[in-house]
């Protein structure tokens, strides 16, 4: 459209040069950014052609990522102001692009899982225990002992540790384990709950006077036995019979 030899557009045809929406533009006069006309006769908007050049103006520096509260006086700005004021936004956005590299190095321990809190040698224990076919609830009991046992008594970890892998290593240990493990949703009446109740006490029996033998199977399942009518029935009848043994060997 004309107006006595000057281009002149609507606000849609001023958004569509220059390849933004309405509804850009009128935010842009909102913040005082690009000067809003005042109205025709007809109560319409009109824009020249100053206003399409600067409307691109502010779109190509916004997408280069300059903020929009700098955008005003750049557009004014001499050619070393201007210079000057590129050098300090892209310094920034060099720190931005580090501080978003960052939280992407901490968004993939996260995803890692237990490497962000815990260090590598019990993630290596937990990790074993993945591999051995632990259940990832019991994984996630033992991951969230450590991270107790870590955060109240630290010394105590590398004997954590140290026990963990010496039940790996013994057989029966390991088996008694995986079936406690499985336990959890057993039937507290299941028959292989009174087998297993009598492998864990010839178990503990055996290893109670060894002087470095792997730690006791029931702490860490302790945590869910409100869950676990059959676990919570283990662990009853072997403190039952623990303390019978007592007596009788008083």
């Amino acid at each position: 459209m004309t107006d006595r030899g000057r281009t002149v557009l609507t606000i849609s045809q001023l958004a569509a040069t220059a390849g933004v929406t309405v509804r850009t533009v009128r935010h842009y006069h909102e913040i005082g950014l690009l000067p809003e006309p005042e109205r025709d006769p007809s109560g319409y908007r009109r824009y020249d052609a100053q206003a399409a050049v600067d409307l691109i103006r502010i779109r190509t520096l916004a997408e280069a990522g300059v903020p929009l509260a700098r955008i005003d006086a750049m557009l004014h700005a001499q050619p070393d102001e201007f210079s000057s004021a590129i050098a300090d936004i892209d310094a920034e956005l060099r720190r931005r692009i580090d501080q978003l590299a960052e939280h992407r190095r901490r968004i993939a321990e996260l995803a890692g899982g237990e490497s962000l809190v815990l260090p590598a040698e019990v993630v290596a224990v937990l990790d074993r225990l993945r591999g051995y076919g632990v259940s990832e609830r019991t994984v996630r009991l033992e991951r969230d002992w450590s991270i107790l046992l870590q955060a109240t008594d630290p010394h105590a970890v590398p004997q954590w540790i140290r026990n963990k892998h010496a039940g790996f290593d013994n057989p029966e240990w390991m088996r008694l384990y995986l079936a406690c493990d499985q336990s959890v949703d057993w039937d507290p009446h299941d028959p292989r709950v009174d087998l297993l109740i009598d492998d864990l006490e010839t178990w503990t029996i055996e290893n109670e006077d060894a002087s470095s033998r792997p730690e006791n199977l029931t702490p860490v399942f302790s945590l869910i036995v409100e869950g676990s009518p059959a676990l919570q029935r283990i662990i009853d009848v072997l403190t039952l019979r623990t303390k019978r043994r007592r007596v009788v060997g008083r």
